[in-house]
């Protein structure tokens, strides 16, 4: 009898420690006061682990790029290189045949870390408000960080400029109105010969579209519209001239000479759309920290304080598939 008053104690604790987790602080201003600070950890870590559970960028381009957690140690990506790779012998008559060692090797690459700003929630808006803020509060900031780290994600794999092996490319098309040429159909197809000239494998190749480039479809080309009528979550065709299709809201912009233009810096060129190759494209995610101060430890101002910390990447692992298309100016 003694031990199943135990095991009820220990099963009501931890529910209510999940409870406290999921609906964050109640009207009455129930913190982390009283709470152990072993209960109060498990919080922290329940609250990281809901936020990498929900992690997912579904529904977007970054659905299309592999996840390899499994090469992150202490928050750095160890990215392996093949070694050179065999000679094709066709119709041989010479033996024994050669025999060659391949030596691998590997880079290892810090992941990007990615703090939010605090945000506070006072123990007066939780006694007024009808709804649980806390618990929205920490959704938002999941949310922030997911739009972030898939903004940033685009930027990174985006080619840093035109090169023999990274093809950035210019639109042909008419004035639009506004000083820029439109992105043509016949565009695309340029943009394809250049992956086909470079042997970039045809399974894999996506490409993430810039507004501007979806609107001169959606103009030019009736068999592009009709595929857009039939979007899902993003998510456009699956096969436009070899390429899936993906649209975005925030690509990278790139200058006249076709650099890539720094990440947050004030665009002075056009927004580009990005190709890249699911093959040698990867993401990962690191630790999460959540940053968590009760309204019971701020007698001043009496508000619980909410941050978190997350360390992700993603990464091209080599030029192959990586590609853009830009707007050109109208002369």
């Amino acid at each position: 009898m003694k031990n199943l008053k135990t095991l009820f104690t220990a099963v009501f604790l931890l529910g209510a420690v999940v409870m406290a987790f999921a609906f964050g602080h109640s009207g009455e201003a129930v913190g982390l006061a009283g709470i152990t600070p072993v209960a109060a950890t498990l919080k922290n870590e329940l609250a990281e682990k809901e936020l990498i559970k929900q992690f997912r960028h579904e529904n977007g381009w970054l659905s299309e790029v592999r996840s390899k957690n499994n090469w992150v140690g202490n928050d750095a990506i160890k990215i392996p290189k093949r070694g050179a790779a065999p000679t094709v012998l066709i119709n041989n008559s010479v033996y024994p045949i050669a025999k060659n060692d391949r030596t691998d090797s590997h880079v290892v690459v810090s992941l990007n870390k990615y703090d939010t700003e605090n945000t506070t929630v006072t123990d007066d808006e939780l006694y007024a408000l009808p709804y649980e803020k806390v618990s929205d509060v920490q959704m938002q900031h999941r949310e922030e960080l997911e739009d972030t780290t898939a903004e940033h994600g685009l930027h990174a794999i985006a080619p840093a400029g035109n090169t023999a092996t990274t093809p950035v490319l210019v639109t042909t098309g008419a004035d639009d109105g506004t000083g820029r040429k439109r992105l043509t159909s016949s565009d695309l197809i340029n943009l394809k010969k250049s992956q086909d000239k470079l042997n970039v494998p045809k399974q894999g190749r996506v490409i993430v579209l810039c507004p501007d480039h979806v609107a001169d479809l959606l103009d030019e080309d009736r068999k592009f519209y009709a595929q857009y009528q039939n979007a899902k979550q993003g998510e456009i065709s699956m096969n436009y001239y070899g390429f899936k299709v993906y649209e975005s809201t925030y690509n990278p912009t790139y200058t006249a000479a076709l650099a890539k233009e720094a990440f947050g810096a004030a665009p002075t060129g056009y927004e580009a759309s990005v190709v890249f190759h699911k093959r040698t494209t990867v993401k990962a995610t690191g630790t999460v920290k959540r940053y968590m101060r009760d309204a019971s430890e701020d007698p001043e101002m009496r508000e619980n304080t909410i941050g978190f910390r997350l360390w992700f990447i993603c990464v091209s692992m080599k030029d192959e598939g990586s590609a853009a298309i830009v707007s050109a100016a109208a002369v």
